[in-house]
């Protein structure tokens, strides 16, 4: 099976999710692709590295997203060296990827100093063309401020940045910048919400890639890790649900295919819980109304950043109502059980199943005895499906190793 998808369009929902806070969604990465577009067109760069550049600028912070403190750093205009941790994450994350591993080395570069005082020793045109130009957009995106009138900031903005052009930035491009900032259409599309679909449907001329399943799989991977590096009581559980959502998947009679596209809903079905920070999800004390709610809206941003993909329709469903419950009480979009489809119950039994058989904060891993228990308990009061509850346990060999080829799965948490 092939995914026909526009490059732009799986990377700027992905970005998306990079965007994600308690109070909302930015538009860093956005409007920093769109800045680093403009340099490209202006300077006449070659259209192969102007792909390169826009996507590795809708998710150049990549290796930052797990951790909020590190995001908070990068809220500053001048950075510190601490803050090239997260590049090299960034690099780490996509290196090996078949699909975004072709951004690699412009992610890993992109705070570098033109003159060479960064930690990777590079200067000047040493420096790829590509992050020098992201490192330029970045920190001209970090100067904005929503609140107030873009042509009364502007001025600053680029005194700012030409202090700073020889030291931080590339002359020649700060030279760029400059020239084409005189439109006063640059900056009303840079801070125009509207306009940023007309921005990537320009970029739509870079042309169409055709992804099969496992391509999917592969970049669901990279995500998944990113996920789980938010708690250091998750570090697999994004793999672990997609396992056991194929292992039941397949009990249930789904194709090769089928099992596939539900391995790639468990290993996204935790993507919005980028906008939880790291120590609401480390809390060991039982959380409050207004923590939870916070929890609460992880589901509704998983399911808003599949839908925007081509082809995700199913996808989107199956991972994002994993905390919808056949009684119509789970969260958040409250669904009733003629709504919920097969493949959304197997991601939510997958889900319990593997939380209750982690280490959490708050307690240790529940024997498999005592997970099956409380999960035909759970089924019982029409919280999860009993069906998909009953393949789950039906046979205890099966289970155990399963159980096994989560335990052993090979995972990486970082730093978080």
């Amino acid at each position: 099976m092939l995914f026909t998808i526009h490059p732009s369009n799986l990377v700027s929902a992905l970005s998306t999710a990079l965007e994600l806070s308690t109070d909302g969604l930015s538009k860093h990465h956005w409007r920093t692709a769109l800045i680093a577009g403009r340099i490209a067109e202006h300077i006449g760069l070659k259209e192969g590295q102007q792909q390169i550049l826009v996507y590795a600028a809708l998710l150049h912070d990549i290796g930052a997203v797990s951790n909020w403190s590190e995001r908070k750093k990068l809220q500053e205009f001048k950075v510190t060296d601490d803050v090239y941790r997260h590049a090299e994450a960034g690099y780490e994350l996509v290196k090996n990827s078949q699909q975004l591993g072709i951004l690699a080395e412009t992610i890993r570069h992109h705070h570098d100093k033109w003159d060479g005082s960064s930690p990777s020793g590079l200067a000047g045109k040493d420096i790829p063309i590509t992050s020098r130009i992201i490192n330029l957009a970045d920190r001209l995106e970090i100067l904005l401020k929503d609140k107030v009138y873009i042509f009364e900031q502007r001025p600053a903005m680029l005194s700012a940045i030409r202090e700073l052009s020889g030291s931080s930035f590339d002359p020649e491009l700060v030279r760029a910048l400059h020239e084409f900032a005189r439109q006063e259409s640059f900056w009303l599309d840079l801070t125009n919400p509207n306009y940023y679909q007309n921005f990537f449907r320009q970029i739509d001329i870079y042309g169409r890639m055709v992804f099969n399943i496992d391509d999917v799989v592969n970049i669901a991977e990279v995500f998944a890790t990113i996920i789980d590096r938010t708690s250091r009581f998750t570090g697999m559980h994004s793999r672990g649900v997609a396992q056991v959502s194929a292992f039941l998947a397949q009990a249930r009679g789904y194709s090769r295919e089928e099992i596939k596209l539900i391995k790639i809903a468990g290993l996204f079905h935790d993507l919005g819980k980028l906008a939880i920070p790291n120590e609401l999800l480390e809390s060991p004390n039982k959380l409050t109304d207004k923590e939870f709610s916070i929890i609460k809206q992880h589901p509704y941003y998983t399911y808003r950043i599949l839908e925007q993909i081509d082809g995700f329709s199913l996808i989107a469903e199956w991972a994002a109502f994993h905390h919808e419950t056949l009684d119509g009480a789970g969260y958040p979009f409250r669904m009733p059980e003629s709504s919920l489809r097969l493949g959304s119950r197997i991601v939510s039994v997958a889900d319990v199943f593997v939380a209750l058989s982690e280490n959490r904060p708050y307690r240790q891993p529940l024997a498999v005895c005592e997970v099956e228990r409380i999960m035909r308990g759970m089924a019982d009061n029409r919280k999860i499906d009993s069906r998909v509850v009953a393949d789950l346990f039906s046979d205890s060999g099966s289970l155990s190793n399963l159980c096994e080829q989560v335990a052993q799965m090979s995972w990486t948490t970082g730093e978080i």
